[in-house]
């Protein structure tokens, strides 16, 4: 399957950002590099002469084979699976990185039996290329072991075997073309030296290493899928790896942090990381449910005359029962219901309301709270013994207004997420939007971002893009009250007729182009509706899509 056919269908090159602000370059969040391809040439050549020409193969297919599975991850995040086209992805992507272009001319797979046999052509490989520039002579073997190593590599993760491709062509040679075949590694059982080429790759220790590590105590460090956490920024990290530490452990923990800045999804990834992971996560907003009502919905009641219920059901504590309990917004619960979520966290048991028996409930808490309980305690509002019951491990997860770095990584995830629910192909985002957006303060955090994309995705036009207009909010003052009126330039004001003057005849002898009564008239009705589209469309009997559109040409001039 061809690059050409591929990229446009699955947006790769939309996942490849450059944020000059950081000087990174990213591919779905991953980190990649931009360098030269003679200098790539000159490290090899390095590696050639200094070492054993074995030993150097060994590393460049090695170091090919960890960016293949490194690209293999990132399509099985992006988009899973099972899917052939997705699975051709691997040679889009090297194409993409500048190493070759690839070209899968014959593959038989069979997923579910594990079979593969892939044979690729690679034209314009990097590494045939230079070498042909550097020697007047042809190569006595294959030269492209890096190119080697991805397609072995990203196969191998993808197919979850290990699977390893030969270069059986090479142009270097004199071929017309490089020319890969892949196979199972029992597959190629007459080679053996050339599948020790892959043994030594990074996932296994030697047995110096293995017994280094057991004199030093080393534990393997387990490496986490940041999943729906998207974030690179240092503040990100930082409350990222809190979560790790806390991760597959039963301890208590308490999430800071201001409203909207994603504590329920921190909370979910905490769940979904434990060893809890296959039972309920139950979630419920103490701040939500009156105060006569939290004890009903955190521990059940039973039915009778008491408890004023038909019938008896249980509390949000059964139902997460082997499992993760959210908690959001702590600080709101009543002092009795304090008291008994105390109990539940010391003794593990509970009793519905108007009932006597007890049940027992193995529960992992996990709190959520934008006030400062230290503030609530002294003012008597939150009791002590449950707040360090509770905050045994507190994470602070930072205002958006301090990751701003993470912004373009979260708009990418939105435009994706609502893109296909308003049935859109949004190209990306303007640097101009995008600049509005990284200037703003952001009072309302993720959550206010997410609503704002997803509105501009609705607002953008079909296989477009997200402009500075479809933000509806001007993100270089911190004032969420600006509006989109005051993006646009000033057009000269509507001159007003008299009571009695044909109001018509008035407007034609004015010399004010009709685009110009147009403006001003969207501008009126948006002044008059706070700035809301949807009511200033209602006012002057059009849509609210046709504002948007009005508005994008009298910006662009046109």
């Amino acid at each position: 399957m061809s690059e050409n056919r591929l990229l446009p269908q699955f947006k790769i090159k939309e996942k490849l950002r450059f944020n000059d602000d950081q000087c990174k370059i990213t591919l779905d969040n991953n980190r990649m590099l931009l360098l030269h391809a003679e200098a790539f040439s000159h490290l090899k050549n390095e590696l050639f002469n200094t070492l054993d020409p074995k030993v150097a193969q060994g590393l460049m297919i090695r170091m090919g084979y960890i960016s293949g599975q490194l690209d293999a991850d990132v399509v099985l995040k992006m988009y899973g699976s099972g899917d052939d086209d997705v699975f051709d992805l691997g040679p889009a992507i090297h194409g993409l990185e500048g190493f070759v272009h690839a070209e899968i001319l014959e593959h038989k797979i069979d997923w579910g039996k594990g079979s593969f046999y892939g044979r690729v052509r690679c034209s314009g490989s990097v590494e045939a290329e230079l070498y042909l520039k550097e020697h007047s002579s042809h190569s006595d073997c294959p030269v492209c072991w890096s190119v080697v190593g991805y397609a072995s590599g990203y196969v191998s993760r993808f197919f979850k075997r290990f699977i390893v491709f030969k270069e059986i062509e090479c142009k270097a040679c004199g071929n017309d073309d490089c020319i890969l075949v892949g196979k199972p590694a029992e597959a190629w059982a007459d080679d053996d030296t050339y599948i020790n080429y892959f043994k030594a790759n990074y996932e296994n220790e030697s047995p110096l290493e293995s017994e280094l590590n057991k004199l030093r105590g080393a534990r393997p460090f387990k490496q986490f899928d940041q999943g729906d956490l998207l974030g690179e920024s240092k503040e990100f990290t930082k409350a990222f790896e809190y979560l790790t530490h806390a991760a597959n452990t039963p301890i208590n923990v308490l999430l800071h942090g201001e409203t909207g800045v994603g504590k329920e999804v921190f909370a979910r990834w905490l769940h979904k990381n434990s060893e809890r992971s296959e039972s309920p996560f139950v979630a419920i907003n103490c701040g939500a449910i009156p105060n006569d009502l939290i004890e009903a919905e955190l521990f059940g009641v039973k039915r009778g005359a008491y408890t004023g219920a038909s019938q008896s059901r249980p509390g949000r504590f059964e139902l997460a029962n082997g499992g993760t309990l959210f908690l959001d917004e702590l600080g709101e619960l009543s002092p009795s219901a304090q008291v008994k979520l105390l109990r539940v966290l010391q003794t593990g048991e509970l009793e519905r309301l108007g009932d006597s028996q007890t049940i027992k409930v193995d529960v992992r808490l996990v709190a959520a709270t934008n006030v400062n309980l230290q503030e609530a305690i002294q003012q008597g509002d939150f009791r002590s013994d449950l707040y360090y019951r509770i905050a045994t491990f507190p994470i602070e997860i930072p205002p958006l207004r301090e990751r701003k770095s993470d912004i373009p990584i979260l708009v990418d995830s939105m435009m994706e997420k609502y893109a296909p629910l308003y049935k859109k192909n949004i190209l990306g985002i303007s640097d101009t939007a995008m600049s509005s957006l990284m200037s703003y303060g952001w009072p309302g955090n993720i959550r206010e971002l997410q609503n704002i994309i997803e509105r501009a995705v609705l607002l953008a036009p079909d296989n477009g893009m997200i402009e500075q207009i479809h933000l509806e909010h001007n993100r270089e003052s911190h004032n969420p009250n600006v509006t989109v009126a005051d993006n646009f330039t000033e057009v000269a004001p509507i001159p007003y007729a008299e009571a009695d003057v044909d109001i018509y005849k008035h407007l034609l002898d004015s010399n004010i182009s009709l685009q110009e009564y147009e403006l001003n008239l969207i501008k009126r009705a948006l002044e008059t509706t706070n700035g809301n589209m949807t009511k200033a469309a209602a006012l002057l009997g059009i849509t609210r899509r046709q504002i948007t559109y009005k508005l994008k040409n009298a910006a662009s001039g046109d």
